[in-house]
């Protein structure tokens, strides 16, 4: 009977919208099978390596040869069957002890044979896996700063996963179920058409065509059950993953029964939509047996009379009876196949999707790669504007000279943050450029300008790892002593050699066994080991208290020595000595100059020094 699927076949997932693809029209022309099938085999990219080919021959040739053996040992035993049965040859037996034991080794070869083609088959499935899944991973990495940001992570997650999981099923039934099916299929009609006659190929053909009708049309209607799973599947795997990752705030807010109650809810939707998935399921099944079995009733019927015709022996309606019945493996593996092929196509859907989103900023196709010489960083009449929102950055110029401290402030919403992004380049600018040292970011690669630059951002995030890893990360090829010595910069090194782990110490989630200050600390150690000629320090003490506030700024002024540093601040105590200060309100910048030139000047900056100062208590909790 045909498999049942609860959250197999690629796993859960939810069903994607497709995004502009670049080569729509004539592949989306094409049907939907063969349209998956095409960007599978290009996702892959083919598997032409050292013995993949070999490996795919053979399992080819296992799997037709397991095919031919069970249409053809049928016949074997039933040559035995009558020789014993006319009871008057001689030695009829021997003859069919003989006949039965070769049936059986035909039988036992063709059951063995794909178990065989599985194990060389396997690599390259592996490797077919390994590379969607690989290609899929780094196309997300790539997306823009956009994309994450309006994504569920437990979503993207799953719909990799899923899309991933599912590409070993249809490359094992595309290669090793369809064609040899049919082919097995034509061979049984065949054998029986002409070892029995042409009413037995019809009945067979009558009841592959039933089957297929049925199956066909009841797997098309309950396709919207699967994709409805899919998505409250997908929706769960989201709640989960978002409020496990923010247990810090559910905790903070008492809110565990709350989040488990909406947890809950996702499962209930979901329990409902697997219900209905799996009871039509139940309704294929059946149908599938009743097909199955009215085909060999009429088979046996047939034969029945064949044989009080004297037409046929004993051992002809067996051989009729055990065809009948191995046509009917590969008829309900066809029937399985071709709707777990419609349901993984679905949850590749989703995958697909992923792969079609393009990313906001992308490198230019002659793009160069940043030769920063000094760091001088130049915004030339900026302006931009988040998506959602009316005040963004408006004709914003500044330099930044190299090897000085720029720092840049303002109230909150001024547009500071936006600044950075842009220099990131995770923006593109509406109007204007934003060059480093002569050289516009929009025409050079992603990969080289951010390998220029370093952020301590205000709160530094960790990977779940050892701190020598977290370091490390800001250049992994550094050696022990180069990574000490960027901890030593760091104000860390003591701190470290003090643990019982040493530097094989796991951090935690996110970081969150290390204090808020070991934490910036490592972020900094990281930006020192890189080396970057461009700082960027994005709040980068606004978290902390006083005590541990001094200790990362004697650090970060350490790290900022002889680099370009540009400094997002919201405690104007922490960039007094800057070089230069540019003061932003609403998206402009309305004073530039040094510390005691803007009080003096008795603007903006003037007002927010002042501020701050008659309100110790407050900045300080900041």
């Amino acid at each position: 009977m045909a498999r049942g699927e609860g959250r197999s076949a690629g796993g859960r997932g939810g069903e994607g919208r497709t995004v502009g693809k670049p080569d729509a029209g004539r592949a989306d022309a094409a049907p939907p099978l063969l349209r998956t099938v095409s960007r599978l085999l290009s996702l892959i990219g083919g598997l032409s390596g050292p013995g993949y080919r070999v490996r795919l021959w053979a399992s080819l040739l296992l799997t037709l040869l397991g095919k031919v053996l069970a249409v053809f040992s049928p016949l074997a035993l039933a040559a035995g069957i009558n020789d014993i049965a006319r009871g008057h040859a001689e030695g009829a037996l021997t003859a069919f002890l003989g006949l039965a034991g070769f049936w059986a080794g035909l039988r036992y070869a063709s059951t063995a044979a794909p178990q065989i083609r599985d194990a060389i088959f396997q690599p390259i499935s592996e490797e077919a896996q390994r590379r969607a899944g690989t290609r899929v991973f780094t196309h997300v990495h790539n997306l823009s700063i956009r994309f994450h940001h309006g994504k569920r992570t437990g979503s993207v997650y799953r719909t990799i996963e899923r899309g991933v999981r599912a590409i070993d099923f249809l490359l094992r039934f595309l290669a090793f179920n369809i064609a040899p099916t049919l082919m097995e299929l034509a061979l049984a009609a065949g054998v029986l058409a002409w070892k029995y006659g042409g009413v037995f190929a019809l009945i067979a053909a009558a009841t592959v065509g039933v089957y297929a009708w049925m199956t066909f049309g009841v797997t098309e209607w309950r396709l919207r059950y699967r994709r409805e799973l899919n998505e409250a599947d997908s929706e769960a795997a989201g709640r989960a993953v978002d409020s496990l990752l923010n247990f810090e705030t559910v905790k903070s807010f008492a809110a565990e029964s709350r989040e488990s109650e909406r947890y809950d809810r996702a499962l209930a939707s979901y329990a409902k939509a697997a219900v209905k998935s799996n009871t039509s399921l139940v309704l294929l099944n059946a149908l599938q047996g009743l097909v199955m079995n009215m085909g060999l009733l009429a088979m046996v019927i047939a034969a029945g009379f064949v044989v009080a015709s004297g037409r046929m022996g004993p051992g002809d309606i067996t051989a009729v009876i055990l065809i009948m019945s191995n046509l009917y493996a590969p008829l309900n593996i066809l029937g399985f196949a071709y709707r777990e092929i419609k349901q993984t196509s679905i949850d590749m859907e989703k995958m697909f999707a992923l792969l079609d989103e393009k990313p906001d900023v992308a490198d230019a196709p002659n793009a160069a790669v940043l030769q920063p010489a000094r760091g001088e960083v130049v915004f030339e009449n900026v302006s931009f504007s988040h998506e959602g929102r009316d005040q963004g950055l408006d004709r914003v110029s500044f330099t930044a000279p190299a090897g000085k401290t720029t720092a840049i402030v303002g109230p909150s919403g001024a547009g500071k943050s936006t600044v950075l992004k842009l220099l990131y380049r995770f923006y593109d600018p509406a109007a204007g450029r934003v060059l480093v040292d002569g050289q516009d970011l929009k025409q050079v690669t992603q990969f080289s300008l951010r390998s220029s630059l370093g952020l301590v951002p205000q709160d530094v995030v960790l990977f779940n790892d050892t701190i020598r890893y977290n370091i490390a990360y800001g250049r992994p090829e550094a050696t022990q002593a180069e990574i000490e010595d960027a901890a030593r910069h760091a104000q860390l090194l003591h701190f470290i050699e003090a643990l019982p782990q040493g530097w094989e110490t796991r951090v935690g989630e996110r970081g969150l066994k290390l204090s808020g200050g070991e934490k910036q600390r490592v972020g900094i150690a990281r930006v020192v080991l890189k080396n970057p000629r461009i700082l960027i320090l994005d709040e980068a003490t606004s978290s902390l208290d006083s005590a541990t506030e001094a200790e990362v700024q004697d650090a970060l002024e350490d790290a900022s020595r002889g680099r370009t540093t540009i400094v997002v601040a919201h405690r104007l105590s922490t960039i007094a000595n800057a070089d230069q200060i540019v003061v932003l309100d609403q998206g402009r910048v309305v004073e530039r100059g040094a510390h005691a030139a803007l009080i003096a000047r008795d603007g903006l900056y003037a007002s927010l020094w002042k501020r701050q100062a008659e309100e110790p208590e407050t900045v300080a909790a900041e």
